[in-house]
């Protein structure tokens, strides 16, 4: 149904739609492939980052390492880094075609969020991945002393930057969480409402997914993203309150 700020344009065919978003993921990979050609560039330094959790663990006597056990692991390990790198560095890129594709769907007014959720998801992004990056010394920590101490930790390349990777992109989505509940209010998938009614379910539901989205599985990780998780999720019905207040018309007096 057409409303009185809804764009009026000429309304887009099927094939129209289908042809915009090739169009659209076509400049989003490019723009993935142009981040991961800077990763690649910047590998060595990207390494040294992500070691420096590991090396915290570590006493002063032990060798900050990881031990390689496959003559093709450290190509397959630039590949990885690169290949994350460049979705990292495209998110920007990613995030306006996103918007971009579905604003035609939106009120007018409501097209004005754009910048905000550009610069809100990767401010969000860049939020989660450093809280991850801060959590993975406690999380590598808790998980050596599982073992007990008749174990030794060797990790190889693959196993550790996964578990890091893996780590930063559940953190970094975990905290997109509320921009896609906002999206979702925006193009009238979801409203406040039905948000708010339901938060007793969405307290078990984020500490589930925060479960499904750290692989390490400690209570530290488990307890630190899934607060922000949830006053996220608040901060979304609160969002859907006040854009219901704007939209009401003011009674003439």
């Amino acid at each position: 149904m057409s409303g009185p700020d809804r764009d009026t344009g000429p309304r887009m065919t099927m094939i129209e739609h289908l042809t915009e978003l090739r169009r659209r993921l076509i400049i989003s990979f490019a723009a993935i492939l142009v981040g991961a050609v800077i990763a690649w560039i910047l590998y060595p330094q990207i390494i040294d980052l992500l070691l420096r959790p590991y090396c915290s663990t570590l006493d002063s006597s032990q060798d900050c390492k990881l031990y390689v056990r496959n003559p093709l692991e450290p190509f397959s390990v630039k590949l990885t880094v690169s290949g994350y790198g460049g979705i990292a560095l495209a998110i920007p890129v990613l995030l306006y075609h996103l918007w971009r594709f579905v604003a035609p769907a939106l009120y007018a007014r409501e097209k004005r969020y754009a910048l905000p959720f550009i610069l809100g998801g990767v401010l969000l992004f860049a939020l989660g991945a450093g809280l991850a990056y801060y959590t993975i010394p406690q999380a590598l920590s808790f998980l050596s002393n599982m073992g007990g101490e008749d174990f030794t930790e060797l990790f190889s390349p693959n196993d550790y930057l996964s578990f890091v990777i893996k780590m930063i992109v559940g953190f970094g989505i975990g905290f997109e969480f509320p921009l896609i509940l906002i999206f979702l209010q925006l193009v009238g998938v979801l409203h406040y409402r039905s948000l708010s009614s339901r938060r007793q379910y969405a307290l078990v539901g984020v500490v589930t997914l925060v479960a499904i989205l750290t692989p390490s599985g400690d209570p530290f990780s488990l307890a630190i993203l899934s607060i922000p998780m949830y006053l996220f999720y608040e901060a979304s019905v609160g969002f859907g309150w006040l854009r219901e207040r704007r939209r009401k018309p003011v009674p003439s007096t």
